[in-house]
């Protein structure tokens, strides 16, 4: 259930209200409050946050992607207010675009995965290359799902990938209109 472009009067009482940190404990917040979520018509997921676990996004927002495919008489519809930095951004990704809502000022920030590791490289050399490997192939596995996520991001939008590959080493940051403008939501409220 993707139609109708819909009026502030539809976002009175989301049904799910999510901010602060994406993480474990908003994880079973957001669980406990899609639960009780009503189970047809309108659910309406509202978001504000500075960013947090993009793997507990990709959860949420495979909860999302199931239980709209699971239950088509629910419209699934986000509602991102203030900042929806980085992983609020991946969990935006999981909604069609036309399920996309911003508040008037609210800014997403996207942006590439971060890794802060440190590779000690000590014994055999067998073992040293396998511990090198390994850490480029975890590298390399990130990139490929962060990608995946910039793809859901941008589908049926004026955006390219490749200008998301530009500007999201360097934190991009798109007003609500200019988000419009783009094609990346359905409309500011």
């Amino acid at each position: 259930m993707t139609t109708g472009i819909l009026t502030p009067q539809d976002f009175r009482a989301p049904a799910i209200l999510l901010s602060g940190t994406v993480d474990y404990a908003m994880y079973n917040n957001f669980r406990a409050q899609l639960d009780n979520a009503p189970q047809q018509g309108l659910v309406i997921v509202e978001l504000s946050t500075l960013g947090g676990d993009p793997e507990v996004a990709r959860m949420m927002g495979e909860d999302i992607r199931f239980h709209s495919d699971m239950t088509p008489e629910r419209r699934f519809v986000f509602l991102g207010k203030a900042a929806i930095y980085s992983a609020g951004t991946t969990f935006m990704s999981f909604f069609h675009r036309s399920n996309r809502y911003l508040t008037r000022g609210a800014r997403l920030m996207i942006h590439e995965r971060k890794l802060t590791k440190t590779l000690n490289i000590e014994g055999p050399l067998t073992t040293c290359i396998a511990n090198v490997k390994a850490t480029l192939h975890e590298i390399e596995s990130s990139i490929v799902i962060q990608n995946e996520g910039f793809e859901n991001l941008i589908r049926d939008s004026r955006v390219t990938m490749d200008e998301v590959l530009q500007k999201a080493p360097s934190n991009w940051y798109i007003e609500a209109q200019e988000a419009k403008a783009l094609g990346l939501i359905e409309e500011v409220l």
